[in-house]
């Protein structure tokens, strides 16, 4: 089901990956790649091992038969046998015994490789764990993030110069037309997650959406609107939650003495950028502004309707695989990859707008959606068979990526899920009129 690439590109990749992990890594103490016991993170030691162990596991050892290349790296390293809170206190290996694991398991899969074009399995299998390398990524900024570590420091990208952002709002909303559509991916989809088997029909209603996500600016002036105390404005899920957090708004957000926010942005505390999107809100806290300002969250279906459908020729509607159509993202289309190392005005990246003017529906935070995480109709798990089937129906959805998401994995049919407690992920949101 995976189009077949070279493997120069695959090497490409997964070296692109490990090049971002050893950055992320780079810096910290022994103590900091431990770190305290928390549910929303793991320790960093653990995590490195764990990105290493994957690739070895589900290419050399269960697809070839490889012996392993760590005497006890199952007993250490396996995300689905070993309890999350067990991590800090299992035996580790060091940091240096670890990186030696990870160049001696990267460089035993890329001398597999043949000259030329990978196969089909080659090329799903590498892709699928390099991508699962890049989640970690991302998972390892919001534990710097958390843990209001340095921030990290990226080489260049290699793009060929640095896009400089517009800056300003965004507003109003853009008049989807809605209609019949393929929800989900193809078959014929170059590469595809199981939760996006398989496409099949939906229909959705015309409807508007705002043209930029919420922003700072208006997430503000909900708190200071006394929205976090208005019981009103709170799901009974949310006000529970809102009570046992002791949240009165976001969460890296703290009041100026002279009126205003500051927000943390790692180790540093900065004037709220108000243009920008409010990120690491929880489902939570975005359904209560919604309340707030008479608007709703998107569902699923109208969400990839408006990043992924386009006018063809004669009146029909035609898929592509991202808002823009289907040149892959550059610097001018989206924030991602993470070299802005935080997000940017909600006006920037006009390049990336989709066919009626929605801007930023990849890249910058992910965007939460009003729907909960459920299989499509023919879902069958791959591989990893425990990548989506044990979150289904305990975590909703979120589309589009953040400024930490690798532009090579994220796509219009991408599909993320968290629980709606969460705000220590890159999440947003963006909302539809009533």
């Amino acid at each position: 089901m995976t189009t077949p690439v070279t493997a120069d590109r695959l090497a490409a990749m997964m070296e692109s990956a490990r090049q971002r992990t050893l950055e992320l890594l780079a810096g910290l103490t022994q103590d900091q790649l431990i770190g305290p016991k928390l549910a929303a993170v793991n320790p960093m030691l653990w995590e490195i091992g764990h990105v290493a162990w994957f690739h070895e596991h589900f290419i050399l050892r269960r697809e070839h038969g490889h012996a392993p290349l760590l005497e006890r790296g199952d007993a250490l390293y396996d995300s689905i046998a070993i309890a999350h809170e067990t991590r800090w206190d299992l035996p580790l290996y060091p940091l240096g015994e670890l990186l030696d694991y990870m160049q001696r398991v990267q460089d035993t899969l890329l001398d597999r490789l043949p000259a030329g074009m990978a196969d089909e399995r080659d090329s799903y299998l590498y892709q699928f764990t390099t991508f699962h390398e890049d989640m970690h990524d991302e998972a390892f900024l919001w534990t710097r993030q958390t843990l209001a570590y340095p921030t990290p420091e990226f080489a260049a990208d290699g793009s060929g110069g640095s896009h400089v952002p517009e800056r300003g709002g965004l507003s109003g909303d853009a008049a989807i037309p809605g209609g019949v559509f393929p929800l989900g991916s193809a078959p014929d989809a170059p590469f595809l997650f199981d939760n996006e088997k398989w496409t099949h029909e939906a229909t959705v209603a015309p409807f508007r959406m705002a043209r930029a996500p919420v922003t700072n600016r208006e997430f503000a002036a909900f708190v200071e609107d006394g929205g976090y105390r208005r019981r009103a404005l709170w799901s009974e899920d949310g006000w529970r939650w809102r009570g046992q957090a002791g949240a009165e708004h976001p969460v890296y957000w703290k009041p100026e003495s002279g009126g205003g926010w500051r927000a943390r942005r790692f180790d540093r505390w900065m004037p709220l950028e108000e243009d920008e999107p409010a990120i690491h809100v929880n489902w939570y806290e975005a359904d209560a502004w919604c309340r707030w300002a008479g608007r709703r969250l998107p569902g699923e279906a109208e969400w990839e309707f408006a990043a992924t459908m386009r006018p063809g020729a004669h009146g029909a509607l035609v898929k592509t695989r991202y808002p823009w159509g289907d040149a892959a993202p550059t610097a001018a289309h989206a924030n991602l990859d993470g070299f802005a190392l935080g997000c940017v005005s909600v006006a920037a990246h006009e390049a990336g707008d989709n066919a009626w003017g929605c801007r930023q529906m990849l890249g910058n935070a992910w965007e939460w959606t009003s729907d909960t995480f459920r299989p499509f109709p023919g879902f069958a798990p791959d591989d990893y068979r425990e990548y989506s089937e044990p979150l289904f129906g305990s975590t909703m959805v979120l589309r589009g990526g953040a400024w930490t998401t690798r532009s090579r994995m994220v796509t219009g049919t991408y599909r993320n899920f968290f629980e709606p407690t969460r705000r220590d992920i890159f999440s947003g949101f963006r909302t539809c009129a009533l």
